[in-house]
């Protein structure tokens, strides 16, 4: 039995990391739903931009999660 260890240290690297891309993603998305003005002042420009900031960390990674079923299926 043969196991070719090179290949299998590229598959583990490349999972580390794509998960810790992931969980990282996925944690600023919820930082920036988290963001609240503050209440004596008038503008939300900041956390309008945030909640922005945060929807797109939530579309990639559910276009990360939807292109891993994509390779599992095809």
């Amino acid at each position: 039995m043969y196991i070719d260890w090179m290949a299998l240290g590229s598959v583990f690297g490349v999972s580390l990391a794509a998960t810790i891309g992931l969980v990282g993603l996925f944690t600023l998305g919820v930082v920036g739903l988290a963001k609240r003005p503050p209440a004596a002042s008038g503008g939300s420009g900041g956390a309008a931009v945030a909640r922005a900031g945060a929807y797109v960390c939530f579309a990639l990674c559910g276009a990360a999660v939807a292109y891993g079923i994509h390779l599992i299926v095809v």
